[in-house]
Parts: structure tokens; sequence; C-alpha cells
């Protein structure tokens, strides 16, 4: 008698494809709920109208505020989406269906650094208009699109620490607090120059004048995505 044939085993997907699932499947999660997304926009959205009308125009410029008040937005309400970023896994111990998949915990954590940082910029598209209408910023020529830049490549370095941040307090009963609480130190350095670099082009300074907040920022991103991605793995362990 013929033994049946064995099925072929089923193919692991790669690093990248794994990343890609786990984004998508947070991605889809969060626009059928829409939750986080709206309650960011709106704390954005809340937040330049107050700094706007709490000011007085002839003590500080609404142009020299405007730098303080974006990077404000975008790190608080970018804590909104990492926050829950880890949260709704462990809610229904989705969590544990991911541990248990054949994949690279690497993978996972680029996946959701991926959606991390799809949220940040669906949030930064909604609030960088919102504060260059309301302080009248001068957005014409190349300043939008170095603004641009500049919000991406911080955006990485944010969404790269407060993913690791995430994972290591979303189980915990005090993850609210304890995420800011740890987050926040580390996104100085990225901020810092983004501030000084969305500053200097508000000033009408020419682009060559950012090149080293630049390269700054670019080599915080390399870091921190390294740094974070292999130290995941081990904030997973009970």
């Amino acid at each position: 008698m013929t033994a049946p044939a064995a099925s072929p085993p089923l193919a692991v997907p790669g690093v990248l494809a794994t990343a890609w699932l786990v984004a998508r499947k947070d991605l889809l999660i969060e626009f059928r709920t829409r939750s986080a997304f709206l309650a960011a926009v709106v704390f954005a959205l809340i937040a330049v109208v107050i700094f706007r009308f709490s000011s007085d125009p002839t003590a500080v410029a609404p142009i020299d505020l405007a730098p303080g008040v974006l990077w404000v937005i975008f790190v608080f309400s970018g804590l909104l989406g990492l926050h829950r970023s880890f949260g709704v896994e462990h809610a229904d111990r989705a969590m544990d269906g991911l541990l248990a998949a054949p994949v690279s915990r690497e993978a996972l954590f680029l996946g959701k650094a991926l959606a991390n940082l799809a949220f940040v910029a669906a949030v930064q598209i909604v609030a960088i208009p919102a504060v260059a209408l309301f302080y009248d910023l001068p957005v014409g020529g190349g300043v939008l699109l170095g603004i641009l830049l500049v919000a991406a490549l911080a955006a990485v370095g944010l969404v790269a620490v407060g993913t690791l941040f995430s994972a290591m307090t979303g189980n915990t009963r005090l993850a609210e607090l304890l995420l800011p609480m740890l987050a926040l130190p580390f996104f100085v350095p990225v901020v810092t120059p983004a501030a000084m670099a969305t500053a200097r082009l508000l000033a009408g300074r020419p682009m060559a004048e950012m090149a080293g907040l630049l390269r700054m920022l670019g080599a915080f991103d390399v870091i921190f995505v390294v740094a974070c991605t292999l130290a995941f793995p081990f904030t997973l362990e009970d």
C-alpha cells in the first residue's frame, strides 16, 4: 500500500513580508475604528488653537512660536498612537498569537513601527497645514518641502523609540504613565535638531545651513532603528 504523499511545508514569509503583514493588520484595525487617529487629530487641532490665542503676538511673533508648537503637537499626538500599538494586542491576548507564529521578533517590531510611522505621518499631514494657517507661516518655495523632510526624518526616530517602549509598557496597568516617562527623554535628541531646523526654515535661511541638523537626524534614525530592533526581542521575555 502506497503511503500518502506528505504535504509540502508552508513557506514562512521573510522579514519584510512579515513586517508588511503586521503593519497592514494594524492599519486595517485603525482604519475600521479610527479611535486613536481621531483622538490625535482633535488633540493637535485643539493645541494649535489654544497656543495661538493664548500667546501675545506683540511679545512673541507667531512665526517664532510655531516651531515649538508644531513639535509639541507631534510628540504628544504621536504618543496616543504609540500607546495603542501594543495595547490593542494585549486586550484579547492577540500578542500570544503573534509570538507563536514562526516569524522573527525583529519582523514584528518593524511591522509595528511601520504602522506607527503611517499613523504619525497622517497626523503630520493634518497638523502642518493647521499650524501654517493659524500662524500665517511662509510655506512657499522650498520651505514646505524642507519642513516635510525634517518631519519625516524625525518621525522615524520617534517611532522607533516609541514602539520599543510601547512594547515594554503595553501589558502594564500604568502604561499611559510609563510610556511618556520612558520615551520622552529619548525623544529629546530627535526633537531638538528638528525644532531648530524648522525654526531656521521658517526664518528663510538657506537649506544648506540645515545640512548638519539633517545629518544629525539621519544618524539618530539609524542608531535608534538598529538599537530598538535588536532590543525588541528582549522586551518580550517573561
